[in-house]
This record gives C-alpha cells, structure tokens and sequence, in this order.
C-alpha cells in the first residue's frame, strides 16, 4: 500500500503541481481571513475521478487528481493505476496554517506552516508521512494511540472532541474508533464536511471493533445533530453506482458511485450494526463486513470439508478393503 514511496524531490512533477496548489491557496486564505462564515461555504464536488484502467501499462496517467471544492479547499485523489486503495487526501488551508488529511507530498519553501493529520494509522493513510520528515514547517500527528490523545489533548479517549484553529477556520476532531483504535473524523466548520476516512465511505466498512464502531457512529451522529452538515468525503470509493463492490485489488473503477455521503447514510449507522450479524451486510451506500471473522469462517469451513473429504475417502477405501 505504499502508493508514494521513493527519495522526495523537488523536481518531480506530483510535488511542483501540489505547490502551486499550496499557494494559490495561501493567496485565498490570506484575502477571506476576516470573513466569518455563519453558514457553509459552498463548494463544487463535480468532478469525474480518476477510474483507473484495465491496464494500466498501456494507460499511463498522472498518479494524483486535484480538485478544488473551493479556492481553500482541495481534494486529491490518487489514481487506482498508482495503487489499487485510490486513497482521497484532503488540503483546508486556513490563514495561520494549513491541514493535510492523510498523507500526500509537498515541496517545501511555504508562507503557512502545514499539520498533517491522519484518520487512523494504515499504512494507504500514511505512506506518505516520511516525505516531510525533513521540512521544518511541517508537523506531523504520531499514528499510535498514545501519541494521537497526547497530540490532540484527549484525556477521556474515545469520549470529548478537540479543535484545530487553522486560522479563520476551525476543524473539529472527533475520536471513531471501531475500523482502527486510532481512528479519527474531522468536522470542517468552514465548509460543513465531515471527512470520515474509512470510518464512513461508499466502500467496504471493514470492522475490526464493532462494539467500539456503533459508538462511534452515535457519537458522531449526536455531535451532528445541531450542525449544518454539507457532505461526508470518505478515504475511498469502493462501490460502482449500482452499489456493488470492486473486486478486492483492482485497479479498475468504471461508473463509480459519488465520493459523498449524506447525513441520512450516517444516521442508519448504528441501527445497522445492532442488526449486524457479525460478519457481513449490505447497506444501500456501504457494506458492514468483518474480514478477520469472515477468514476464520472460511477457515473452519475449509477444515470442515477437508475432513469431510478425507473421512469419505477413508470409508471408501474400507469397502473396498472388505471386498
């Protein structure tokens, strides 16, 4: 899942072109700066991603997508040709400092000092983070647990929301364990969005808590319920407009469903994990699974017709013995 690896350099393109976005950002943070946002800023989700390609060797295109929801607000999403996760990154640009949700890359050499946050610690959410390991502007969230309350200042994990001022710009920080301990949405006061990572997504919701999971699901339903919510952006597109699923590793997304989620799909949540049966259900926008559970149930059911097989064998062979 290492989809941005290799030595960082200022020369390559993904850095430069993420560098001007950087900037033209900056130049539209410092002029709204004073502005104070009553309501949502809107923004514009149309945009075509990235699908991929039945081969990618013989369909070379770029390895990241940008696209500005507004002059403060890009998203980026990484083609499923660089790696099958197409992972979406998220840059809010503030006028003191910038977030980057998930890790991407950047050249150095800016006006605002950057954080870079995570949602959880899975490797196709971090890949990125040595990259700026370097940059003295740069602030990068530690990615195990203690590190993350530490960082964010929770001392009653996973209860309390904690706050980032960016400038101009608030962004709330909710704790969402249940897919990964660390997992963490961010609410955007800015904007109204709620980026959930793959706490929330058009995609596989793979659990690894699910008790943890239904809590955080209330938890953020009830943090939404007196807040204008504009969309939900996840980390993935995993499903097709139909609803089903991409094959597990494929680089190839043809007719995808929307990237956003609605407030209705988030309130479904926790009634649908209290009729979860443990291991797998299909929701209109996202499917519940358990993959360790549903391995283990594979597992016993190999083991089971093994033996099935074997034990028919042997008593063939005992009939023909007697013969």
């Amino acid at each position: 899942m290492n989809r941005l690896h290799g030595k960082r350099q200022t020369t390559n393109p993904f850095l430069l072109y993420l560098c001007a976005i950087w900037k033209m950002g900056v130049s539209m943070s410092l002029l709204s700066a004073t502005s104070a946002w009553s309501q949502p800023v809107p923004g514009s989700l149309d945009a075509h991603w990235n699908e991929g390609a039945q081969d990618c060797k013989a369909t070379p295109q770029p390895p990241l997508q940008v696209h500005a929801y507004d002059p403060q607000t890009f998203i980026l999403r990484q083609s499923p040709c660089a790696d099958f996760e197409a992972n979406f990154l998220y840059l809010l640009i503030g006028s003191d400092k910038a977030l980057l949700i998930d890790t991407g890359a950047i050249a150095d050499q800016k006006k605002l000092p950057l954080l870079v946050a995570h949602t959880h610690r899975h490797m196709d959410h971090r890949a990125g983070d040595p990259q700026f390991a370097s940059l003295p502007s740069v602030q990068v969230v530690p990615i195990d647990l203690e590190g993350v309350k530490a960082f964010y200042g929770f001392t009653d994990w996973p209860n309390g929301i904690a706050h980032l001022d960016l400038g101009g710009r608030t962004v709330d920080v909710i704790p969402t364990p249940g897919h990964n301990e660390t997992h963490l949405a961010f609410y955007d006061n800015r904007t109204g969005i709620l980026f959930s990572g793959d706490f929330l997504m058009p995609g596989r919701l793979l659990i690894d808590d699910a008790a943890a999971y239904r809590e955080s699901a209330q938890r953020v339903v009830d943090f939404l319920k007196t807040r204008p919510l504009s969309y939900i952006l996840g980390g993935h597109i995993e499903l097709n407009a139909a609803g089903h699923a991409y094959r597990f590793g494929s680089h190839y997304h043809p007719n995808e469903h929307g990237l956003e989620l609605a407030r209705e799909d988030l309130a479904a949540l926790p009634a649908a994990f209290e009729n979860f049966n443990g291991f797998y259900a299909r929701h209109p926008n996202y499917i519940l699974t358990n993959p360790i559970r549903n391995l283990v149930a594979l597992a016993i059911i190999a083991v089971a017709t093994l033996i099935f097989i074997v034990w028919g064998v042997w008593r063939l062979l005992r009939r023909r013995w007697r013969r």
